[in-house]
């Protein structure tokens, strides 16, 4: 297919689906929905690229949004490709200095902020970017003595007023080159300042054209996307955004973490969804919880069905025909059980879930897998786009699936994933030493992520080559695989390995403070607080033995000899994770430094 721009496509999909829904919001839990047609959201782009030149932003210019999944984020983004205009994105819940590094690096002439709240965060950091001229907030009045700072609604009467006529800016729409850079997707800085990793128009479509061309996955305009992980980041902004509106489905807005049970069950009922683990995780753990709840009779029906479902799954992950039996038994399952566990659990017309941005527990895949979910594990980065995805009724358990189209991966003799093709960054946004390092001479990407590649051409990510932990024995960890399973345990939260250059393998747990509270009433256990009762002899005992049960899977060398609890939980604004709930390792290491070393002694 002919490089084409971002607009370029969006008009394509606004021709060939105007009537159809592509948008769906609502201001808090319990308002109504209101939805655009394409047609309709192409008419509010319209307005929103004539505000855009009226103030003066051209082909080459960069805006910052920093703001939550919103309908407007999405007018913004697509009326900057429109012209020509780099678009970056600080995660809305970045402190101060953090967002401020982003719209400075990139050299942003215009910030779009959410509300008031990151208008204030804006004028903290706003005396440091000489590039910054104008504020649009989308909620809220522009402050009356700030000239310089736009409401939504006067943004677009100045666009009215004073932007050039939609004619002559559909002649600029045809100048952009689809080769020039679209997207500033910031890496997350878990480790160093964050580098701005230059898209091309050509390179985001890489995904949406592949998917639709080589028939990935059938995406189409019928389906409707819950958009709940942020836009700033690369796999909610190609899959989650660029994909639907390719394709011509719905993208509704979720109003967030709390909201996401009711809103895949009862007030969305989504087809399709993308997300980190964790949250995968999370329902997968509460339906364990809810188990020993459920009447005998049910439980005993729930758990034959699911063991019944995950055998399948596994059989054919394995590549084996599940055999007469099995297939017999999959059929009973699949008429009386298994449905009523998918409606309770996520509604009921979920089509596909993708995971991506960290590996996916293999039991949280085979279990949704096991009761009739595509779960389809992708795998990719900030500076590739998606590189590699399992593809419905062939998911490959424990790998992140096959090559997308137009992909190229090799495997170094160290074990580091290179990744080439017409999806990898051109480089990062003024930083050619960089660059130099992550891009060889021959246009291999370094991934940073140890893996290996099947004989049938499945994926499988083992570790970051930075985290593995290399103890003093010469023995290599790999900490994720072993945090994921801890993770699953009843009572713990968060877990963090170390031991590099020790002996053994110790560990930072996080518990999950409510439950520990739920089990201590349960037990007897006399508290005065919670944080005293995180400290006291009966939680430590009840952790070690989370912490044996997965010794039990474990070789000699894994296991975890050492452990300390940590009384407060991880968090975005503490430092701990990132904006897209990764562990900042390097963060970690140094703030718990005092604790690492009294386990270390």
């Amino acid at each position: 297919m002919t490089a084409r721009s971002l607009y370029t496509m969006f008009r394509e999909t606004v021709d060939a689906h105007g009537d159809k829904r592509a948008v769906g919001f609502r201001s808090g839990k319990g308002a109504e929905f209101q939805y655009w047609s394409y047609r309709e959201f192409s008419g509010h782009v319209d307005e929103v690229r004539r505000g855009l030149d009226a103030l003066g932003l051209k082909n080459g210019d960069c805006l910052s949004i920093m703001a939550e999944n919103c309908a407007e984020w999405l007018l913004f983004d697509m009326a900057a490709h429109s012209l020509g205009i780099l678009v970056s994105s600080p995660y809305a819940s970045l402190p101060a200095a953090q967002a401020g590094y982003i719209v400075r690096d990139c050299g942003a002439k215009l910030l779009v902020c959410a509300d008031l709240k990151q208008v204030k965060k804006a004028q903290e950091f706003w005396p440091d970017c000489p590039h910054l001229q104008k504020l649009v907030v989308l909620d809220g009045e522009a402050p009356t003595d700030k000239s310089n700072i736009l409401s939504m609604a006067g943004f677009v009467a100045l666009g009215s007023e004073k932007g050039t006529a939609l004619s002559e800016l559909d002649e600029a729409a045809r100048a952009v080159d689809p080769h020039k850079t679209a997207l500033l997707i910031y890496t997350s800085g878990t480790t160093g300042e964050p580098k701005g990793a230059m898209l091309s128009h050509a390179n985001i479509l890489q995904t949406p054209d592949g998917v639709v061309r080589e028939h990935v996955a059938d995406i189409n305009a019928g389906d409707v996307f819950l958009s709940f992980l942020p836009l700033s980041h690369i796999t909610e902004r190609v899959g989650g955004y660029y994909l639907p509106v390719r394709v011509g489905s719905c993208i509704v807005f979720s109003l967030g973490l709390a909201h996401i049970a009711q809103e895949l069950t009862e007030v969305v009922r989504p087809t399709c969804m993308l997300c980190v683990p964790r949250i995968f995780e999370n329902i997968h753990g509460k339906f364990l919880e809810s188990l020993p709840k459920m009447d005998p009779s049910m439980r005993r029906k729930v758990e034959w069905g699911l063991q019944t479902g995950i055998a399948f799954a596994q059989a054919r992950s394995n590549g084996k025909h599940p055999g007469i039996v099995l297939s017999i038994k999959q059929a009973i399952a699949e008429k009386l059980i298994l449905p009523r566990v998918r409606e309770k659990l996520t509604g009921g017309n979920i089509r596909f879930f993708v995971s991506g941005g960290a590996p996916l527990n293999r039991e949280t895949a085979t279990f949704f897998l096991g009761i009739g979910i595509q779960i389809l594990e992708g795998y990719g980065l900030s500076e590739t786009n998606i590189m590699a995805i399992n593809r419905p009724g062939r998911q490959r358990i424990g790998t992140v699936g096959v090559l997308m189209p137009d992909v190229e991966v090799n495997i170094a003799t160290d074990g580091e994933i290179l990744m080439r093709g017409i999806g990898r960054m051109n480089g990062y946004f003024m930083q050619p030493e960089a660059t130099a390092l992550a891009i060889d001479s021959d246009g291999w990407f370094h991934t940073g992520d140890i893996g290996e590649m099947s004989a049938d051409g499945y994926l499988k990510i083992t570790d970051r080559k930075k985290d593995l932990i290399v103890l003093s024995n010469g023995k290599k960890v790999a900490p994720q695989p072993l945090e994921a399973q801890l993770k699953l345990r009843p009572y713990i939260g968060e877990a963090v390995l170390l031991g590099d250059g020790q002996s053994t393998i110790m560990a930072l747990l996080v518990p999950d403070f409510m439950k520990v509270v739920e089990w201590a009433k349960e037990t007897g256990v006399a508290f005065n607080d919670v944080a005293a009762l995180i400290e006291s002899q009966d939680v430590q005992k009840l952790l070690k033995a989370q912490i044996d049960a997965v010794n039990q899977t474990l070789a000699d060398y894994e296991k975890i000899k050492k452990f300390r609890v940590l009384g407060k939980p991880f968090s975005i604004d503490t430092g701990e994770l990132t904006p897209t709930l990764k562990v900042k390792r390097s963060f970690v290491a140094t703030k718990y430094a005092d604790v690492i070393a009294g386990m270390s002694r």
